[in-house]
């Protein structure tokens, strides 16, 4: 499975948001963009499907943004990519069986399954705050230069 730049881009965007976003404040979707490297046209289009499935909150107003809808660690891998995604399954016929004739008959179709499932438990497993930490601790292994 290749997760396409949607899910990619999003949970970046997302780790940004959790990291910069301390104390219910607000982050701009400009702020996300210049930090992350991500065009902002394409951000705003990301947003979107993370506000209709209560991943995210828009504020309006001068102190606007957008802020997290629910803590970091109740946010799982797998919640950011099937909004971004859909189904994660590696092949169609694990959605939909009626997309091949030899559907239930083959033998790779298991193994499919099986790889599917695989990511899927992943997915599941890692949190937003998950990555949180993780960043964290790469951000503390940069060496500290003084003058």
């Amino acid at each position: 499975m290749k997760l396409s730049t949607r899910a990619r881009y999003g949970t970046r965007a997302l780790l940004d948001l959790a990291i910069h976003s301390g104390d219910n404040s607000t982050v701009t979707l400009k702020e996300i963009a210049q930090r992350q490297d991500i065009p902002i046209a394409y951000l705003e289009h990301l947003v979107a499907p993370l506000i209709g499935g209560g991943i995210v909150r828009s504020i309006r107003g001068s102190k606007g943004g957008i802020i997290l809808a629910r803590p970091a660690r109740e946010i799982t891998l797998e919640d950011i990519v099937s909004l971004l995604e859909g189904p994660t399954a590696p092949v169609e016929c694990l959605v939909s069986s009626s997309t091949c004739p030899r559907s239930g008959l083959c033998a790779t179709q298991e193994v499919w399954g099986e790889i599917g499932k695989a990511i899927d438990r992943v997915l599941v497993s890692k949190t937003l705050q998950d990555l949180v930490e993780r960043q964290n601790s790469k951000n503390s292994l940069k060496p500290m230069y003084y003058i």
